[in-house]
């Protein structure tokens, strides 16, 4: 019983390109593996996620700005505020009103973020509820003036 492997002189050559269909067929199935798997694997918690909406503040005449510049000097309705017990005075002042007026903090660009942290931390402690951050839009025109 004798087998002929690799043939005698009957083949004119061997094909010697490779044949790479079979590869893309497996790289196309686990693909499709992977892209129907992912979701299933990945598993958080649903959670409803509140909608973003940039809402243009409406001044009141109860509404109370800070203002904090670039040398961390404080304002409470453009009158200079000289301490620090000074302004949680006029903050515990202000809580006791009703209805509770709301704090409008403006900050410099340029100022520490420490400084805004001892208004907020003031503004905690002098019981105010509402409080929100003033800022200016961006144009989308930033290095020209």
């Amino acid at each position: 019983m004798a087998m002929d492997v690799g043939g005698g002189g009957d083949e004119a050559g061997m094909m010697a390109t490779i044949n790479t269909t079979p590869l893309v067929d497996i790289m196309l199935v686990m693909l499709i593996i992977f892209l129907i798997t992912i979701p299933v694997i990945t598993k958080t918690v649903k959670v409803d996620l509140p909608k973003a909406v940039n809402i243009p503040t409406q001044t009141k005449p109860e509404n109370i700005t800070i203002a904090v510049d670039k040398d961390s000097n404080v304002y409470w309705n453009d009158k200079r505020v000289a301490s620090r017990n000074e302004l949680l005075g006029l903050i515990e002042a202000a809580a006791v009103r009703k209805p509770q007026p709301e704090i409008h903090i403006r900050g410099d660009r340029e100022t520490r973020y420490e400084a805004i942290g001892r208004v907020m931390y003031a503004i905690q402690r002098g019981g105010i509820v509402k409080v929100g951050f003033l800022t200016e839009p961006d144009r989308g025109m930033r290095g020209i003036r």
